[in-house]
């Protein structure tokens, strides 16, 4: 279910961090950098598959590979997380989050940034106790500054009580979700296993949130399913579909925005 197996992670794209550490920056320059990206031209080998070949070319080729060593990021997706925040404004200093599906690390890392979560600075006006990072995956997350991992499934009966365990308070303030199950490469058993997650994320979501809480979730083109959707419009104020500048232009990703959560006295209505 990680995210690595859906674009976040795999080779060129993670497993360690560049300029700036396992912390990363959620002030990355993002593709270009200021800098005139020069063409990758991949060898063949007699090992290697035409499908393999152009994987390998499409991620040496990569502005948003290239850009993610660059700025220490573990992945290239860490880019989509900035781009929504950077219009939506979702992650402020202080607040709490919880990333599902975590590794390699390229979400947390951006929020762990903006929340603040390593603690207070008054002189960046950082609240007192500043923000709180909290990230689950079945797949091991290297050790990252200001994110608490937990190395569990997501979907296990305990995992939720695991979670809230360790928030502050026992809430989230925003829910983040770039979970995809393994393909099989049948186009409809795909999609229901991602909208299945989906909405296990957005049930959990509503358990944990606060009030005003927010919830961004990967699902694939042809959108969010209708019990799902209506299930968000019910417990959100504003609930959207959209794609950011770094998810490939080819692929059938999207995300579900869904802010300004109503909370338990508006579900019981």
């Amino acid at each position: 279910m990680s995210k690595g197996g859906a674009g976040k992670g795999g080779p060129g794209g993670a497993g360690r961090s560049g300029p700036g550490g396992a912390g990363g920056s959620g002030s990355a320059k993002g593709p270009g950098g200021g800098q005139r990206m020069m063409h990758v031209r991949v060898k063949t080998a007699a090992k290697r598959t035409s499908s393999s070949q152009r994987w390998l070319a499409r991620q040496l080729n990569d502005p948003y590979v290239v850009a993610s060593k660059r700025d220490g990021l573990r992945s290239r997706a860490a880019y989509k997380l900035k781009e929504i925040d950077d219009k939506y404004q979702l992650l402020k200093p202080g607040l709490r989050v919880v990333d599902l599906g975590a590794a390699p690390g390229g979400w947390s890392q951006i929020a762990a940034d903006r929340v603040k979560s390593l603690g207070a600075d008054p002189e960046r006006g950082v609240p007192e106790r500043g923000g709180q990072v909290v990230a689950i995956d079945y797949l091991g997350v290297e050790p990252l500054p200001g994110v608490t991992i937990v190395e569990m499934d997501f979907t296990a009966p305990e995992a939720e009580d695991r979670l809230k365990g360790l928030l502050r308070d026992g809430h989230a303030d925003i829910v983040l979700s770039d979970m995809a199950a393994p393909t099989v490469g049948h186009t409809r058993t795909d999609h229901l296993r991602i909208i299945g997650l989906a909405e296990t994320a957005a049930h959990f979501a509503c358990d944990v949130l606060t009030p005003g809480g927010a919830f961004l979730c990967k699902v694939f083109q042809g959108g969010t399913e209708r019990d799902l959707l209506d299930h968000l419009k019910r417990n959100f104020a504003v609930v959207r579909h959209i794609k950011p500048p770094a998810s490939r232009a080819d692929s059938a990703e999207l995300y579900v925005l869904a802010t300004g959560f109503r909370g338990e006295q508006e579900q019981q209505r």
